[in-house]
C-alpha cells in the first residue's frame, strides 16, 4: 500500500479570509482508494520523508519567507523520496523571472520591466504617462505579498520598490490592466496537462496600495473555459516543458487575462503551490487523485 504525503505548512498559517481547502479532500480521496495518506507540513522537523513513496507540494505557502530555507527542503527531501512537481520545477518556478523564458518561448507575457536598483525603478515609473497606474512586486513571492496598485507618480511605488530591493529583492513593475482592476483574471487549472476547470479570482489588489479590504481574500467563481483559453494553456505548458526540459507536470495552474490592449497573456504559471478550490469543483478532487496514484 502506497503512503503518500500531500505537502502543506502549518495550520495557524491560514487564516480564516484564505484557508487552505485543497488538502482534506485529497487525503480523503486517496484514503477512499486505499492509500496511506496524510498532510504533512514541509518545515515539520519530525517528520520522517524516508516512509512516503511520494510527496506532493499542495500549499507551503509560507514558503515566500523562508525561501532559502524552501530551496534546501526541496534539495534534501528530493533525496529521500520523490516530490511531484519536481524539485527542479519549482527552484525553476519560485522566481517570476521565468516569466522572461516563456516570453522568449513565444508567449505572451503581461508587459513586465524587471530593476535590481532604485534607479533603474525610477526610470521606468517615469516612463508611463501622466495618470497612469502600475503594478509593483517581488520577483519572489505569493498571495499578493509586498504588491501594490500606485499611481506611477505616487511615491508609495518607490517606497516599496526600495523595501523589496533592501530585501535582496527584484523588482517587478508592470502596468495596469484594466481589465484586472475589474477582477476578469482567470485562472485555469491543469491535471496531467489537461484543463479541468476555471476560476475567475476577483480584484485584489487596492489603489494607493494594499489589498481590498485589507486583507488577502479571493472570490472564487468557477466560469466558462473558451477554445482560445484551452490553447493558451497547452501553449504555456508545452514553453515550458521546452525551457526547463521537465516533462508535462502533475499539475499546473495557468493565470491569465484577456486584455483590449495586449490581448491573452501570462500573468503567472504556477506549478506549485496554487489553490484548486477543489470545494467548488468536487469531481475534479477525484481527477486529482486518480493522478497523483498513477504517478507512484
Amino acid at each position: 500500500m502506497p503512503r503518500i504525503a500531500i505537502v502543506t505548512t502549518h495550520p495557524e498559517f491560514f487564516t480564516a479570509a484564505d484557508p487552505d481547502r485543497d488538502c482534506a479532500p485529497l487525503v480523503a480521496a486517496l484514503r477512499a482508494r486505499g492509500v496511506e495518506a496524510e498532510s504533512v507540513a514541509w518545515r515539520d522537523e519530525s517528520a520522517d520523508w524516508t516512509a512516503f513513496d511520494l510527496a506532493v507540494i499542495r500549499s507551503p505557502w509560507d514558503y515566500v519567507l523562508h525561501a532559502d530555507e524552501f530551496a534546501a527542503w526541496l534539495f534534501r527531501t528530493g533525496a529521500r523520496t520523490r516530490i511531484l512537481n519536481e524539485p527542479e520545477l519549482v527552484r525553476w518556478n519560485m522566481d517570476k523571472r521565468y516569466l522572461q523564458e516563456l516570453e522568449a518561448a513565444g508567449v505572451a507575457v503581461v508587459p513586465t520591466t524587471w530593476h535590481t536598483d532604485e534607479a533603474s525603478l525610477r526610470a521606468a515609473l517615469a516612463e508611463h504617462a501622466d495618470g497612469a497606474h502600475v503594478v509593483v512586486k517581488p520577483a519572489v513571492g505569493a498571495g499578493s505579498q509586498d504588491t501594490g496598485l500606485f499611481a506611477h507618480d505616487d511615491a508609495g511605488a518607490i517606497e516599496l520598490g526600495r523595501r523589496i530591493l533592501d530585501g535582496g529583492g527584484t523588482v517587478m513593475l508592470q502596468p495596469e490592466i484594466p481589465e484586472l482592476s475589474a477582477g476578469r483574471e482567470k485562472a485555469l487549472y491543469t491535471i496531467d496537462g489537461r484543463l479541468t476547470h476555471a476560476v475567475a479570482k476577483g480584484a485584489l489588489l487596492a489603489r494607493g496600495g494594499g489589498l481590498r479590504g485589507g486583507v488577502y481574500q479571493e472570490d472564487p467563481q468557477v466560469v466558462g473555459v473558451s477554445a482560445a483559453d484551452a490553447a493558451f494553456a497547452e501553449q504555456v505548458l508545452a514553453a515550458v516543458a521546452e525551457v526547463t526540459g521537465i516533462g508535462t507536470p502533475l499539475y499546473g495552474r495557468i493565470d491569465v487575462v484577456d486584455s483590449a490592449e495586449h490581448g491573452l497573456v501570462l500573468l503567472e504559471a504556477e506549478l506549485f503551490e496554487p489553490t484548486y478550490n477543489l470545494h467548488l469543483v468536487p469531481d475534479v478532487v477525484e481527477v486529482f487523485a486518480e493522478a497523483i496514484l498513477a504517478r507512484v
